[in-house]
């Protein structure tokens, strides 16, 4: 049986946050992925009552995007989180966004965070307890190929 990632996420295309192409906007991806990584972060203790109880919490540093499909005001959408690596301080992690209803993939985002103390303003460890549920979800996600759009670079490929 082959492991399937769980859908973590789901929104509605709103129609202002479509543009002049009648498309929802390169913005508005990045928010719906922040919506998800908000999500994956809560589900792994990084919700609001860790923020407010220990002055701690995640920064993105990194991210790169890929747009796959358009999707139109209306439609909705399911993102899904793939764990891809973690150490004592980043988290490296890829979101799928799929089009709800008819299934296919509308864009994909490569992340790593870091765990920070809101005090400090700096990167700090994260705590045994949270980096145990994350050593659970990585040992499952071990599983699944990498993803495709995982670790690529920004270039036009010339011909030579």
């Amino acid at each position: 049986m082959t492991l399937q990632l769980t859908e973590i996420h789901r929104e509605i295309v709103l129609p202002e946050w479509c543009d002049y192409n009648g498309h929802m906007n390169l913005a508005y991806y990045v928010l719906v992925f922040d919506h998800a990584t908000d999500v994956f972060f809560d589900s792994v203790g990084v919700d609001q009552n860790y923020r407010d109880g220990t002055a701690h919490s995640s920064f993105a540093v990194e991210s790169h995007i890929t747009y796959d499909n358009e999707v139109m005001a209306g439609a909705g959408l399911s993102c899904t989180t793939q764990l891809l690596d973690f150490d004592e301080k980043r988290v490296h992690y890829f979101h799928r966004m799929y089009h709800a209803e008819e299934g296919f993939l509308a864009a994909t985002t490569e992340l790593m965070s870091v765990h920070i103390d809101l005090n400090a303003r700096r990167v700090a460890p994260i705590p045994e307890k949270i980096q145990a549920r994350l050593a659970t979800i990585l040992e499952s996600h071990k599983a699944l190929p990498k993803p495709d759009q995982a670790g690529r670079v920004i270039g036009i490929r010339r011909k030579k």
